[in-house]
């Protein structure tokens, strides 16, 4: 499977542009995180790509066709989970997985067994819907997602609600899957990206500042991370982000992220969330184009 992003413009009718002429292509395998802060155009970026939203200017293309003529076959290869999705109260889990297996025209009640058994909700599949908790109905959400063995899957923030220790099966689940597959995951949990994702997509004010490896974008941050010693009531740094403050009996251990640091700062080895943070910060330049030629980089061990 392929997909091509040409030159997409969104503007909703209230006259809020959401995407400005962006641009990507994907093929299989791929596992492509997608950060942004709220409002950066995520989540319209995903309803264009299951034919939700039809886009202001440019086009969309799957195995070079356009989506459009495909809608079809697109749902039909499509697992998908947004970040608010309905659930029916008064089913049990199996059934509504057997309603949504149906309309997938999925008749093989296998899938279900299988998805059940991947999210660990098979002993909780005949229990009704209204009766789950927070993350198990999350995890009821990512099964209906993965029904059929999608070969297109996108994924809105599926790990909200989520412990850590299911976040990191769950983070595991989609890694085995992407081998064969294209996978989306948009997240504002940084290390979930990290840990799975062989490309990363920043989006800010509906642009794509940077499509490339997690390796690619640390590398942007080099020298532009450091750790200072502050005192309660010292004033920041001009034009510097703070990544985190850890209080200890010398003073408040602060981490920034800046394009020019302090002279008394003390350099440090950037991570993906201070590549990230300095990435919507720093002022904008070119976009590193992702390398197609590019293998795909290995997830960090879990």
């Amino acid at each position: 499977m392929k997909i091509d992003v040409n030159h997409i413009t969104m503007i909703y009718p209230s006259g809020k542009k959401a995407l400005q002429d962006v641009s990507l292509s994907a093929g299989s395998p791929n596992f492509i995180g997608i950060l942004g802060p709220n409002g950066a155009g995520k989540t319209t970026l995903m309803k264009l790509l299951i034919a939700g939203l039809l886009p202001t200017r440019g086009e969309i293309l799957l195995n070079e066709k356009s989506l459009l003529s495909q809608e079809k076959y697109l749902k039909s290869q499509l697992g998908y989970l947004p970040q608010s999705f309905g659930l029916y109260e008064e089913l049990t889990v199996w059934q509504f997985l057997d309603y949504m297996a149906a309309l997938k025209n999925i008749k093989n009640s296998k899938a279900i067994t299988e998805v059940l058994e991947r999210t660990n909700m098979t002993e909780q599949k005949k229990t009704r819907i209204r009766s789950l908790s927070g993350g198990q109905r999350q995890r009821v959400g990512i099964a209906q997602a993965l029904l059929g063995n999608p070969q297109l899957i996108i994924l809105d923030e599926p790990t909200v609600g989520l412990d850590p220790e299911e976040r990191v099966k769950f983070r595991n689940i989609f890694s085995e899957m992407a081998q064969d597959k294209i996978i989306l995951l948009s997240t504002h949990i940084v290390e979930d990206v990290q840990a799975v994702c062989n490309r990363v997509l920043v989006i800010h004010d509906g642009l794509i500042l940077f499509d490339g490896t997690p390796s690619q974008l640390i590398a942007q941050a080099q020298n532009h991370v450091a750790v200072y010693r502050a005192q309660p009531g010292d004033a920041l740094p001009d034009g510097c982000q703070v990544v985190s403050k850890v209080h200890t009996a010398d003073g408040i251990s602060t981490r920034i992220v800046a394009e020019h640091l302090p002279p008394y700062a003390q350099c440090c080895e950037p991570t993906l969330e201070d590549a990230y943070l300095y990435c919507i910060h720093s002022p904008r330049e070119p976009m590193i184009p992702y390398n197609r030629k590019n293998t795909r980089e290995e997830p960090a061990a879990i």
